[in-house]
């Protein structure tokens, strides 16, 4: 098989998922945030590296510095554990579309 038959057939290839024409989702999913830092990190840490991303949540996008402001852990020992702090004081669930 040559290079220009791969590159043929790579261009037939459809999309393995079809995204929507709906509306845009305001904010971005906290595991990206997450993503971003390194653990474990202090809450203050976590508010001045990225406080001012705004975050996904079930009632529409909040600012990560407002959420945390809530929060009672001084120090997040890791990912999974800021994740499910943020998913607490946030919820979960279908994210509102604007």
């Amino acid at each position: 098989m040559s290079d220009t038959d791969e590159a043929e057939e790579a261009e037939d290839v459809e999309p393995a998922v079809e995204l929507g024409e709906g509306p845009d989702v305001a904010g971005e999913p906290i595991a990206r945030v997450a993503s971003r830092l390194t653990w474990p990190a202090k809450r203050s840490d976590v508010v001045n590296q990225e406080g001012d991303a705004a975050i996904r949540t079930p009632d529409g996008a909040r600012d990560l510095d407002d959420v945390l402001a809530d929060a009672e852990v001084p120090l997040f020992e890791s990912r999974s554990e800021f994740v499910a702090t943020v998913e607490e004081l946030v919820g979960r669930g279908p994210v509102a579309t604007e």
